[in-house]
């Protein structure tokens, strides 16, 4: 199915309803808002009649030269009614992409609220506030929730964007969920916290829908000025009737123009091309906004917009990929770089995450190394875990990790290693050019660190140049850190 915002303007899944929604509009308690339209629409009513009476034989003109003036009368009506029904059908069409993201999930509901209870599967949608379940790893968390109990690895990045996963946990402040995201490791015990139709992505779809049309102040400025202009070239109409007939009258020839005349006139004089599209200029505005992911409530939304000349991007996810990628090997004294490497890709070759593959490819292409087949080695490998915070792999009595600073050196520790000063300077210097470094260890020897960048979308550079040219003039970057920014904005080409 195409995206909402990808749809073009002739997509039958949009023009159908939009076609309907013309016909709707006919409605006089509709028409009766758009002053221009509603003299357009009150005309086409008097034509419809006349022509009516000229089919009897009786009409003030030839019956096809009415009927002709009330079926543009009538064009012009629909195609007002319809140019609003389709705007609305785009904006429609958003919400419903997003109602459709809503993943339909089986939940397992606990009878007890303690993990090890006896639990039933339920539909995600039949959870109420207040009901427990438990989420283990690779299950979709069903609805809002607290964790009331474990600690696990979530991937948040469907509603924040962010790829690195975050730790959930009971207690403090990292311990609500939503419902939508994935459990990447471990298990929790969530608590209920949103009823159907109160959740985030619900809340979401409310904003969308609930945009209202208002109008902006230029909008109705402009709507006094074309009623108005209505206003004159309609008593300037009305007026050329009883001049005609007098001027008939004192020359005593001639025929007094019709009434189907003075009505096309009016419409030809009055403002309809703009009366007829200013609300679906609007109602555009919102769309188009919607297109790129910002929710427009109101049409002040959509003048303000155009005011913008300062734009304020979250790096990840925006401007980077989203997913981080190795760009180093950075070994500790004594240690070589393919030998880190060696040590990386062997920790890396069971990792399905997009990091963990980045590594491996990392050092193929940096040293040639090829990916081994250690299930013919009897190697043993040890999935990423909330508590420990590190991976890796057990091979011919190597115990090689990588993994979390900390959690590197609290592993080092316990085993009864060392964890070098050299390593700690390495990790602090990747971190504070805003990449995150991930220390490898073989046993209790620290080898070094691997450092993992966001990586800047392709044609970045070329959307702000874009930007510029629509009147944005600075362009800020938010990341962990100003440095992160500032090499990130350096390498799009922005400021």
């Amino acid at each position: 199915m195409t995206p909402a915002n990808q749809r073009s303007m002739f997509d039958p899944s949009l023009l159908l309803p939009a076609l309907v929604g013309a016909l709707r509009k006919l409605d006089p308690r509709v028409q009766w808002r758009n002053p221009v339209m509603f003299v357009v629409y009150v005309g086409s009513l008097f034509t419809t009649g006349l022509w009516l009476q000229a089919l009897g034989g009786q009409g003030e003109e030839p019956a096809w030269f009415i009927g002709t003036v009330t079926l543009w009368l009538w064009f012009t009506v629909l195609f007002a009614n319809f140019a609003e029904a389709l705007a609305e059908g785009r904006s429609k069409a958003q919400a419903a992409a997003l109602r459709g993201a809503k993943q339909s999930v089986i939940a397992r509901k606990l009878r007890e609220p303690r993990y090890g209870a006896d639990w039933e599967p339920v539909p995600g949608t039949a959870l109420r506030r207040g009901d427990v379940v438990l989420v283990e790893a690779g299950d979709m968390i069903p609805a809002d929730g607290e964790v009331i109990e474990g600690v696990a690895a979530v991937d948040e990045s469907a509603i924040t964007g962010e790829s690195a996963p975050v730790i959930r946990e009971s207690g403090g402040d990292f311990s609500a969920v939503t419902g939508g995201t994935k459990v990447l490791s471990d298990w929790i015990v969530a608590r209920v916290t949103a009823n159907p139709g109160e959740t985030f992505v619900d809340r979401m779809i409310a904003l969308v829908e609930g945009a209202k049309r208002q109008k902006t102040p230029n909008e109705i400025a402009l709507t006094i000025l074309l009623l108005a202009l209505t206003l004159i070239f309609l008593l300037a109409t009305v007026t050329l009737l009883p001049y005609s007939l007098f001027a008939v009258a004192s020359a005593g020839a001639g025929q007094p123009v019709t009434v189907t005349a003075l009505v096309a006139l009016l419409v030809c004089l009055i403002p309809t091309t703009i009366g007829a599209l200013l609300s679906a200029i609007g109602i555009a505005g919102m769309s188009r906004m919607l297109q790129a992911n910002v929710i427009a409530t109101s049409g002040r939304a959509v003048e303000a917009a155009g005011d913008v000349d300062v734009l304020l991007l979250d790096k990840t996810g925006t401007i980077t990929l989203g997913n981080r990628q190795a760009a180093a090997f950075l070994p500790v004294p004594g240690v070589t770089e393919q030998q880190l490497a060696d040590a990386a890709q062997l920790a890396s070759l069971a990792d399905e995450t997009p990091e963990g593959r980045s590594i491996v490819v990392l050092a193929k292409q940096r040293f040639n190394l090829r990916e081994r087949n250690l299930h013919e080695l009897g190697a043993t490998f040890v999935p990423f875990s909330a508590q420990t915070r590190m991976s890796g792999v057990n091979l011919d009595g190597r115990q090689i990790r990588k993994g979390a600073g900390e959690a590197i050196r609290s592993y080092v520790e316990a085993a009864g290693g060392r964890f070098p000063d050299e390593a700690r300077g390495i990790a602090d210097t990747v971190a504070r050019r805003g990449s995150t470094p991930l220390v490898v260890a073989d046993g209790t020897r620290v080898l070094g660190v691997i450092e993992l960048k966001d990586i800047v979308k392709g044609g970045i550079k070329e959307r702000f140049v874009e930007l510029r040219r629509m009147g944005i003039k600075t362009v800020m970057i938010t990341g962990d850190n100003r440095l992160t920014a500032a090499a990130i904005a350096a390498e799009a080409g922005g400021r």
